[in-house]
C-alpha cells in the first residue's frame, strides 16, 4: 500500500493493471532496455504502486517526504518477517536495512539494481530465505528533483545509461554534504526515515569520479576508524566480507575510495580517510550504527555497474540476515557507553599519517604528456594494456583533531536556543530547557583569539574557522537556556554540532558568524585621545605598548592594531566579542 492520500491517486491513475500487477511485469526500463537506459521518476512511482500491490504481504509503499519542486520521496519497505512496521521491527528484534540510491542523481546504479533485486527476491529467485529474517528499506532515488534535471552529458566522465539525472538539488544542496547540518528539506526527510527504521547497516549506493583502472568497485566502511572501538572491529568485518563475497561473484573491490593524492598522478597512490558527518558514512557513526559506501567505478558499462550494485544489495543482506541480531545487541550496547563519553577524549577529526605502504593496484599502461590544450601535465591511460600498479597506500588513519569533552554537557544560552534546538531535533538529540536564570554559573567558554571566513559560498554558508580554547569562567545565564546532556546515545551527534572546531559544527558551517563581528568601535581620533589617556594611567600598559612595538614588527606598522590593542583594555570594549555562544559544563544545571 502507499502510505499518503495524495498517492493512492497515483494508484488508481495506473488502473487495474497496477492492482493487478503479475510479478513478471516488473521489470525496469533499465531491463526492458538491455540496461541502454534508466528511468525517469514517474517509473519509481509506478514501481512502487506495483511491487506494493503484487506482492501486499511483502512489500509497503510509503512516502516519507516531499522535495521542494513537490515530488514525493518514496520508500520500499520489504520483509516476509511479519514486522511491517518500524515499531514490530524493533520489538520483535527484526534488523532493518536501508539501502538508498540517487543521493547524486547521475550515479543512478542503485536504482536499477535494487528493483531488480527486488523482484528476483520476491520470485524466488535470489536470496531464498532471506526476507523472513529482515525488513529491508529501498530508497530508489534520495535526490528526485535532480533526478528528473535528466539530460545526456550530465556525467561525462561515465559509461552509460544514455541519460541520467543532475548531481544537486533542485536548491542546488549537494546531498552527500548535508547529513549533519540538515539544510534540505529531502534530508531532513531521510533523518526522519532514519530515525523511525533506525537501520544498523545504511547503505550509500553511488558511481566514482577519477581515473581509469580495472577494479570495478569500492567498499568503504565506518564505524571502522571512526566510533565506538568495539564497532570498528565489526564494521571491518563487515567491509572486508562483502569485499569478500564480491570477489567470489567476479569483482575486483578495494576498500578504500580510489582517488590519487595527487590529482592525475598515479604514482602519487592513496590516502585512506574517515569522511566527516557531513556524508553518510561520517554521520552514521555518530549514530552507532553502520554506514557503507559504494562506489562503482564510473568508466566501466552501466550493465556491468548494475550488476555489481545489485551484488553488493545481496551480499549486504546475507550478511544481516546471519549477524544481523547480534549486530544490534552490539549497537545497543555502543548506545550505552556513548552515554558514558562525557569527561572522555573525543576525537573530532581524522587524516591519514605519512606511513605507507605498497600495494599493488590493477590500472592500465599510461602517459603523462604535456596537453596542448590546458598546458599542464594529463594522464592518459590505454584500457587495451592492464598493468599492475605498486603505488603506496596511507592507511594508518589516526584522529588528527581530539577534545576533552564536558563531563555533564552544554548549556546554549536562550538567545540561541530556538536556533540550535531546531537542529537538535532533526538528529533525536535530548535537551531539556532551564526555565530560571543562572547568575554566576562555573562553566567553560571558548573565545575565538582568531575566525577566518571562506572568501567563497559553501552549499550556501560562509564557512569559519576559529582558532582558540576552552577557559574556566563564570557567567550570567537568562532564563530559557538549553543544557543539552552527554549521558544519551547521541552524545557524538552532540559533539559534533556543539564543538566550534569539528569540522561540521555548526560554528564551521557559519551559523554562529554574528558572535565574531565586531559591532561597536570608536572612531580613529577618539580611540588616539583614550589610548593617551590610557598611558597616562597605567605605566605597566605603557611598557607592554613599548614591548610590543619592539618585537612584533608587524603591529607596529599595523595602525589598527595599534588602536585596537588600547580599546581591547577599555571599558566600552565588547567583552562578548569572539565569544563562542555556547558553553560547557562539567556538572548538570538544577
Amino acid at each position: 500500500m502507499i502510505r499518503s492520500a495524495a498517492f493512492l491517486a497515483v494508484s488508481l491513475l495506473l488502473g487495474s493493471a497496477a492492482t493487478a500487477a503479475a510479478p513478471n511485469d516488473l521489470r525496469t526500463v533499465s531491463e526492458q532496455s538491455g540496461f541502454k537506459r534508466t528511468g525517469r521518476y514517474d517509473e519509481v512511482i509506478d514501481l512502487c504502486a506495483r511491487f506494493a500491490a503484487a506482492y501486499p504481504d511483502a512489500v509497503a509503499c510509503e512516502e516519507f517526504g516531499r522535495t521542494p519542486e513537490g515530488r514525493p520521496m518514496l520508500a520500499l519497505v520489504v520483509s516476509k518477517s511479519g514486522a511491517r512496521t518500524a515499531q514490530a521491527a524493533h520489538e520483535q528484534g527484526i534488523p532493518v536495512s536501508l539501502f538508498q540510491g540517487g543521493i547524486h542523481a547521475g550515479e543512478i546504479d542503485g536504482k536499477d539494481a535494487g528493483f531488480l533485486l527486488l523482484r528476483e527476491l520476491l520470485q524466488g529467485k535470489a536470496g531464498k530465505g532471506l526476507l523472513e529474517k529482515q525488513v529491508l528499506v529501498f530508497v530508489p532515488v534520495f535526490n528526485i528533483d535532480g533526478h528528473e534535471r535528466f539530460g545526456a552529458w550530465n556525467r561525462p566522465n561515465q559509461r552509460g545509461p544514455e541519460q541520467m539525472g543532475w548531481r544537486t538539488t533542485a536548491q542546488n544542496y549537494n546531498l552527500n554534504r548535508d547529513y549533519l547540518k540538515a539544510d534540505a528539506p529531502e534530508m531532513r526527510a531521510m533523518l526522519g526515515l532514519i530515525s523511525r527504521w533506525d537501520p544498523l547497516v545504511y547503505v550509500d549506493l553511488h558511481v566514482t569520479d577519477g581515473a581509469k583502472f580495472e577494479h570495478d568497485v569500492a567498499i568503504q566502511v565506518e564505524p571502522l576508524y571512526s566510533g565506538d572501538e568495539e564497532l570498528k572491529k565489526l564494521g571491518r568485518q563487515l567491509r572486508d566480507e562483502t569485499m569478500a563475497r564480491l570477489a567470489k561473484q567476479g569483482s575486483l573491490p578495494v576498500g578504500f575510495y580510489p582517488s590519487f593524492v595527487v590529482g592525475d598522478d598515479p604514482a602519487s597512490g592513496f590516502a585512506d580517510a574517515v569522511a566527516p558527518p557531513r556524508f553518510s558514512t561520517g554521520y552514521l557513526p555518530l549514530r552507532n550504527r553502520f554506514a557503507m559506501l559504494v562506489e562503482t567505478h564510473s568508466w566501466k558499462p552501466y550493465p556491468q555497474r548494475v550488476r555489481i550494485t545489485r551484488n553488493t544489495i545481496l551480499d549486504v543482506m546475507q550478511l544481516v540476515a546471519e549477524r544481523g541480531r547480534d549486530w544490534r545487541v552490539e549497537q545497543r550496547t555502543a548506545d550505552e557507553r556513548a552515554a558514558t563519553l562525557g569527561g572522555t577524549r573525543v576525537a573530532l577529526d581524522y587524516a591519514a599519517s605519512e606511513q605507507a605502504r605498497t600495494v599493488e593496484f590493477r590500472g592500465y599502461a599510461y602517459t603523462r604528456t604535456p596537453s596542448e590544450i590546458s598546458g599542464q601535465l594529463m594522464t592518459r591511460y590505454d584500457e587495451k594494456k592492464p598493468q599492475i600498479w605498486k603505488v603506496p597506500l596511507r592507511d594508518d588513519v589516526r584522529p588528527s583533531v581530539q577534545v576533552d569533552a564536558p563531563k555533564a554537557g552544554y548549556i546554549v544560552p536562550a538567545a540561541w536556543a530556538q536556533q540550535v534546538a531546531a537542529r537538535l531535533d532533526v538528529h533525536g538529540v535530548s535537551y531539556r530547557r532551564i526555565e530560571r536564570a543562572l547568575p554566576q554559573l562555573p562553566v567553560q567558554t571558548f573565545r575565538a583569539a582568531s575566525a577566518t571566513f571562506a572568501s567563497r559560498p559553501v552549499e550556501g554558508h560562509s564557512r569559519a574557522t576559529l582558532q582558540g580554547e576552552w577557559k574556566d569562567e563564570t557567567r550570567d545565564l537568562a532564563a530559557g537556556a538549553l543544557f543539552v546532556p552527554l549521558a544519551q546515545a547521541r552524545s557524538r551527534i552532540a559533539v559534533a554540532l556543539l564543538e566550534p572546531q569539528a569540522p561540521d559544527s555548526l560554528a564551521a558551517w557559519g551559523e554562529f558568524n554574528g558572535a565574531f563581528e565586531q559591532k561597536e568601535y570608536m572612531e580613529d581620533y577618539v580611540a588616539e585621545d583614550v589610548a593617551r589617556e590610557q598611558l597616562k594611567r597605567d605605566p605597566r600598559l605603557a611598557e607592554e605598548f613599548q614591548k610590543k612595538l619592539a618585537s612584533d614588527a608587524e603591529f607596529a606598522k599595523d595602525p589598527a592594531a595599534r588602536l585596537q590593542f588600547f580599546a581591547r583594555r577599555h571599558a566600552s570594549w565588547d567583552e562578548r566579542f569572539n565569544l563562542y555562544p555556547v558553553v560547557r559544563t562539567e556538572r548538570a544545571p538544577e
